[in-house]
């Protein structure tokens, strides 16, 4: 017997873990001396519009691409946030595996829901899938170049590998553009 039988209480628990990744760091930053990174969530939120944009430029589905971005890292909620220098040491976690866990309550309609939309983002088989991802590596880039303009020294590595990941031309011209500009380019027009 399941431990929420009524829908509704699976929908809230699930919403319940997924504010969990408001309170996790991403970790990777207290590396590079930053004290108090961005939360696992708003990392997720500016992927997801990023992914939007990208996907909308590329003649994909901007609705979709956001959709996939928005579940990326919601396995987080179960394994934390774990830096890149951990794989030498750690498998990484399946995050269809994960999801599979985390969604095993919620109702079907639902359940099936983010299951594909984490097996297309993980299968990387199609635009919304690519541009979702590339949107994770340019968050990282626009992160870093941020935390350099308020003095953190070491992000030059981040900035390196997310350059190096990105495939869609839309995402290498933006990191591009957005290496030759000031964070607060935006505030100045």
């Amino acid at each position: 017997m399941s431990r929420h039988q009524d829908p509704s209480a699976a929908v809230a628990a699930f919403g319940y873990e997924m504010g969990v990744l408001k309170r996790i760091r991403r970790s990777g930053w207290w590396q590079a001396g930053v004290r108090d990174p961005e939360s696992v969530a708003e990392h997720s939120l500016r992927v997801a519009q990023l992914a939007a944009l990208l996907a909308a430029e590329e003649n994909g589905d901007p609705e979709r691409a956001a959709y996939l971005a928005l579940w990326h890292d919601s396995q987080e909620t179960r394994t934390g946030d774990l830096p890149h220098s951990a794989r030498p040491y750690l498998a990484k976690p399946d995050p269809r595996a994960i999801t599979a866990d985390q969604t095993a309550e919620l109702p079907e309609a639902a359940k099936s829901s983010v299951r594909a939309a984490v097996e297309e983002y993980e299968a990387r088989e199609t635009l919304e899938a690519r541009c979702a991802k590339d949107a994770d590596k340019l968050e990282m880039l626009l992160q870093a170049v941020e935390y350099r303009s308020v003095g953190v020294q070491h992000v030059d590595r981040w900035i390196a590998s997310a350059r190096k990941d990105l495939h869609t031309a839309t995402a290498r011209r933006v990191a591009e553009a957005a290496l030759r500009m000031s964070p607060l380019s935006w505030h100045d027009r």
